[in-house]
């Protein structure tokens, strides 16, 4: 006798029954409840929009209020984002039975994560803080000496987590903490990966932290109201609602945008500003090259009508062309990675902390790869690598000590006063 249901049993040749063993993928039933339908077949997708745009309208608004205040103020929001999406991961597979036989052992993760978070922004941060620090001579050397010490600071305090573990490896529970002590290292490669890059971004320029993120903003949002309205030609089984017309519409959205944007954001110095050290203070800066317009004078086939003989377009906007079609072409992918990972776990969504969007990290999954791909666009095909006097200050303050700069000092001073000599 024999039952064709999950989980049934089956008569064997020797007249025992077996459990049919379950498979671990979502059943074709369970995956079309979960949402296979289009967006422009839903008939709850108007309700499901209200909420969703609600959400997004403080969320941006939250976002604008903090890139107005400033670097170090992103900095924060970027840390805050960084612990909520670390909770919410640690939380995926963490198990309720086997927690309370091990005290202390999600203290154990935020101690891995933490250590993590002082290595990898003392390493970014560095200079900055020196910078911050250089006018009182006492703070000034306290700091060069804990960033100087910074990496053994970091290494003894993964140690200490190290043993940590492995004294609490209990029996018959070591395949779970394993398992545990595994996860919780990828999250820090994903958490870390992504915040790194972003940081760095910040401090070259806000410009270069804000144009990559609002460009998948604009292409996530296009991409839903295109779908929304226009969605038949479903795009990857992955993403079951994601479309062609979609994913088309939201590119030529992105592009356009983009192009928009750069050029706004070159009026306004603090944007586009690097900043030097961790104060709040306005910037104020001579403008890069790229941020600086150029004339270009309109082909001949142009016709007479046309009231422009040439137009005004900064260099900067040709850059927002390459980065807006990588956030229109490979930045969706990272959110193709997140859908498989969460029907790999059976879930629908990372957290439900944002209402229509589910949670953190199903917002940041985009934005891993373009913090990491707008860093190296910027330090491969902007920034200008030659020395400057802010270049060389920054070497000197970095890797001399305070009485070698004012020897330094001393002798420049020299110099020039035996050049003022000989030219007199």
């Amino acid at each position: 006798m024999q039952r064709d249901n999950a989980g049934s049993t089956i008569a064997t040749s020797t007249g025992r029954l077996r459990q049919r063993r379950r498979s671990n993928e979502v059943s074709p039933e369970a995956s079309n409840a979960n949402g296979t339908h289009l967006l422009v077949d839903d008939r709850n997708k108007y309700r499901s929009m209200l909420v969703r745009v609600y959400s997004s309208v403080w969320m941006i608004g939250g976002f604008a209020l903090v890139i107005y205040m400033g670097h170090l103020y992103i900095w924060a929001m970027v840390v805050i984002i960084q612990i909520v999406m670390a909770k919410e991961l640690f939380n995926l597979l963490r198990k309720a039975h086997e927690n309370r036989h091990l005290p202390g052992f999600r203290l154990l993760n935020w101690h891995f994560f933490f250590t993590a978070m002082l290595f990898v922004y003392g390493r970014i941060l560095s200079q900055h803080l020196v910078n911050t620090m250089t006018v009182d001579k006492f703070f000034y050397k306290l700091t060069s000496r804990l960033i100087k010490y910074q990496m053994v600071i970091c290494y003894f305090l993964y140690i200490a987590g190290f043993i940590w573990f492995i004294l609490t490896l209990k029996k018959k529970m070591y395949k779970y903490q394993f398992g545990q002590f595994a996860w919780t290292h990828m999250i820090l490669i994903i958490a870390f990966t992504q915040s790194s890059f972003t940081v760095a971004n910040i401090f070259d320029g806000i410009f270069w932290f804000l144009l990559p993120a609002s460009a998948i903003v604009i292409n996530d949002i296009s991409a839903y109201f295109f779908g929304f309205f226009f969605g038949r030609t479903p795009l990857i089984k992955l993403s079951p609602k994601k479309t062609w017309e979609g994913v088309i519409g939201a590119s030529v959205t992105t592009i356009i945008s983009a192009f928009v944007l750069a050029d706004f954001m070159s009026h306004f110095e603090w944007l586009t500003c690097p900043r030097k050290d961790l104060s709040t203070g306005w910037l104020y800066c001579e403008p890069s090259s790229v941020f600086k317009p150029e004339n270009y004078t309109l082909p001949g086939w142009v016709p007479q009508w046309f009231p422009w003989k040439e137009v005004s377009i900064r260099p900067v906007q040709w850059h927002s062309l390459w980065i807006a079609l990588f956030a229109s072409c490979i930045a969706p992918f990272g959110g193709f990675f997140a859908s498989g990972f969460k029907r790999a776990f059976k879930i629908k969504d990372f957290g439900d902390s944002i209402p229509g969007h589910g949670g953190i990290t199903d917002r940041m999954d985009c934005q891993m790869l373009m913090a990491v791909f707008a860093y190296i666009f910027y330090h491969s095909f902007v920034v200008q690598e030659n020395y400057s006097v802010d270049i060389l200050l920054d070497q000197i303050l970095r890797n001399l000590s305070f009485d070698e700069q004012k020897t330094l000092f001393n002798k420049l001073n020299q110099t020039f006063l035996d050049r003022q000599l000989r030219g007199s």
